[in-house]
């Protein structure tokens, strides 16, 4: 008898099926093997990963031209990912690197996808964070900010939002990369932030994420930009940060991984778009004149203070051997009192003091079952992919390292601090440099640009 047509699956459940079916077969063929084939698997491939990103670095192949117009970002996820391994370039390819990047930058400010092209805003980003990356004088004075500041005013639109480019579209992704870059490089300004975040706040749907734009879907990149603007232009306590959290906690799929969208499909890149945006969560506190505290009791989760060793855990995190589903119960959180508001001449050190403050709050999300789909399903020999099934890229690798580096600081209370041995999964070489997750850069590299831009 033919099934009704309420009763077959649709495309998107099929789908996931599917993808189910390739993650679950590579944990359980993990969790048949043998101790020390365990340990291996789950490595990082560190000389593997850096082979594929030097190479990258050094020369593409043809299939790469339909990326002519991403130069930048293609410089800015190798050199990033390097950098969260731990290692750099060597000084010739640093130069070659840089002078490539002043080369993509436009005589009337910003910078283009190669030599020759327009400016777009979200290039720039990425050209910024690729020569923060490679930090040094050379680099860092490789930026023209005075040009750059102009392109960011003229691509300022009525709504309060950003152009990508000249004629361009209006989004949450174009409002982050202004922000970001006109904050690291200690150039934003009144005239810049004005309005912006009336523009963001429009864009979060009654799900609680953020969407590109007005009326579209929540989305877990555009929530990720959305918050990171918000706390750097000082007005993060406008959205509606419960809804926000109940929406991204519900993200983390069956696999460990989290997927973008409602009842999309997993995806390694989004390690950190929507790790990224716990991270955030959890410093709040130290930026809102009120801080986000837990709505009951401590009974229902703990937050707060200093912890012994043993208590640094939460009742859900276990490995592949226990129980891949979350604690049973989820942080509900609220926010009081009224907007903060701060002097235009402080923008530049709401990053800097965001991460020094202490994180209060625990991860939202269930770091070890991260870990270990990040570990699993996204590593290759050399380079990550988005889930069983697809083909390494420069683009996953940077998010997934970014992602797991997230993971292995996330119950770390101070900003760097090296995490307890049980907070990484595999190895504890396996620990990657810690980022600022407002900007995605290294650590190190934004204090460094921070000193660097204080003074020029």
């Amino acid at each position: 008898m033919e099934s009704s047509p309420e009763s077959r699956p649709t495309k998107t459940q099929h789908e996931q099926w599917i993808v189910q079916h390739r993650v679950f077969e590579i944990y359980n063929l993990y969790i048949d093997l043998p101790h020390n084939a365990k340990a291996v698997s789950l490595e990082v491939q560190r000389d593997k990963h850096i082979e594929y990103l030097t190479k990258g670095l050094r020369q593409l192949g043809p299939t790469f031209a339909v990326l002519d117009a991403n130069r930048p970002w293609i410089c800015y996820w190798i050199l990033h990912s390097i950098a969260l391994l731990g290692e750099s370039v060597d000084p010739e390819l640093e130069d070659c690197v840089i002078d490539f990047l002043s080369r993509c930058q436009h005589p009337d400010g910003g910078y283009g996808g190669g030599p020759g092209q327009l400016p777009h805003l979200a290039t720039t980003y990425a050209a910024v964070n690729s020569l923060i990356t490679l930090g040094g004088q050379r680099a860092l004075l490789s930026i023209n900010r005075d040009k750059l500041f102009s392109f960011l005013l003229q691509m300022k639109h009525v709504s309060g939002g950003f152009r990508m480019h000249d004629g361009g579209e209006v989004d949450v992704r174009a409002c982050y990369t202004a922000i970001s870059v006109a904050s690291i490089l200690n150039i934003l300004d009144n005239e810049l932030v004005q309005n912006v975040g009336n523009y963001i706040v429009s864009c979060q749907t009654y799900e609680g994420g953020i969407a590109g734009e007005p009326g579209s879907e929540a989305h877990g990149g555009y929530t990720f930009c959305g918050l990171a603007a918000m706390i750097l232009i000082g007005e993060v306590n406008r959205l509606d940060l419960p809804s926000l959290i109940d929406w991204v906690v519900f993200r983390q799929g069956i696999e460990g991984g989290f997927q973008g969208r409602t009842n999309k499909l997993v995806d390694g890149c989004y390690s950190f778009w929507q790790g990224g945006v716990s991270a955030l969560i959890q410093r709040l506190h130290s930026i809102v004149d009120e801080p986000l505290m837990p709505s009951d009791a401590e009974d229902d989760c703990s937050t707060g203070t200093e912890s012994s060793a043993t208590s640094d855990v939460c009742d859900g995190e276990q490995d592949l051997e226990g129980n891949l589903s979350h604690a049973d119960d989820t942080c509900h959180l609220r926010q009081e009192g009224e907007q903060t508001t701060f002097d235009p001449a402080n923008f530049f050190n709401i990053g800097l003091n965001f991460i020094r403050g202490h994180s209060k709050l625990e991860p939202l999300f269930h770091s070890v079952a991260l870990q270990q789909y990040i570990l699993l399903c996204s590593q290759e020999e050399g380079g990550f992919r988005d889930k069983p099934g697809k083909h390494k890229d420069y683009y996953h690798t940077c998010y997934c390292l970014s992602g797991l580096s997230v993971c292995q600081y996330s119950w770390s209370k101070k900003a760097g601090s090296p995490p307890l041995p049980g907070m990484v999964l595999g190895p504890y070489s396996n620990l990657l440099q810690p980022v600022h997750p407002l900007f995605n850069v290294v650590l190190d590299q934004f204090y460094e640009a921070h000193e660097f831009f204080s003074r020029t």
